[in-house]
């Protein structure tokens, strides 16, 4: 059943982002719409992707937030309807063990992924910089964004970031990235040809209340290092030292 009444009033205050959510579990709604309102944005809430779809296309919000497993149309299938009408931003809410799933949603467009259990730290950190990267105006928040990034542009060899708008090319050519991605990238950048272990990477991409493993960092690292092979076939610039870490060359 669509329950985004309880919440679409909240749009009337004035031009704040909106964000919709699509999960079966009326828990994470509730908790994640009211976290999302204390910083200002605007939020309209979906019970299953079926429900979501139609509304989704005809008054598309400023991003949303799809769980992966739903009845009736799962996350995956409504992001791939939704991606045929509109360039909708997503961020997709994965169980820990469904690797295969991050893997289908991303090559599928989503912006990100987090695993459930999530952050409501991290999962509001990650809107934010999506919004940032397309312009979007952002509330004031209750507090300082964890995750505020420079505005200056980062120019490493044939690399080049923007962090304000969470952009990168590689020999001029746009190079799309999920903001976790994006975030390890640039701490690597940071200090070129410096080893960077996987514990390094993981603190500059995830906030301290957030667990991840090994694997996650190296899954990120793997789907970089495709993208970048998908403008420059020869792309190396991330090497892997092992045992060590990985570390960024810019020449």
């Amino acid at each position: 059943m669509d329950v985004q009444a309880a919440a679409s009033e909240a749009e009337s205050a004035g031009p704040r982002p909106v964000i919709a959510l699509v999960d079966d579990d009326r828990n994470i709604l509730t908790t994640v719409s009211i976290a999302l309102q204390a910083e200002g944005f605007a939020t309209r809430l979906y019970s299953d992707g079926e429900a979501a779809l139609a509304a989704l296309l005809e008054n598309p919000p400023d991003m949303a937030v799809f769980d992966i497993k739903m009845p009736r149309m799962d996350g995956m299938e409504l992001l791939r309807r939704v991606r045929a009408r509109t360039p909708l931003p997503v961020i997709f809410l994965t169980s820990k063990d469904d690797e295969a799933d991050e893997e289908a949603g991303l090559e599928l467009g989503a912006d990100d992924y987090i695993a459930k259990p999530f952050s409501l730290r991290l999962l509001i950190a990650r809107i934010r910089a999506i919004l940032r990267r397309g312009d979007a105006h952002l509330p004031g928040a209750s507090g300082a964004d964890p995750q505020a990034r420079p505005a200056e542009a980062i120019v490493r060899g044939r690399l080049t970031m923007d962090p304000a708008r969470h952009h990168v090319t590689w020999d001029g050519k746009p190079v799309s990235l999920t903001v976790t991605e994006f975030l390890l990238l640039e701490a690597l950048a940071a200090r070129p040809g410096v080893i960077k272990s996987r514990n390094q990477l993981m603190d500059a991409a995830y906030t301290d209340d957030v667990f991840v493993d090994d694997r996650t960092v190296d899954s990120h690292i793997k789907r970089m290092r495709r993208k970048f092979r998908g403008v420059d076939r020869e792309f190396s610039a991330i090497s892997t030292l092992y045992g060590a870490g990985y570390s960024f060359a810019d020449g």
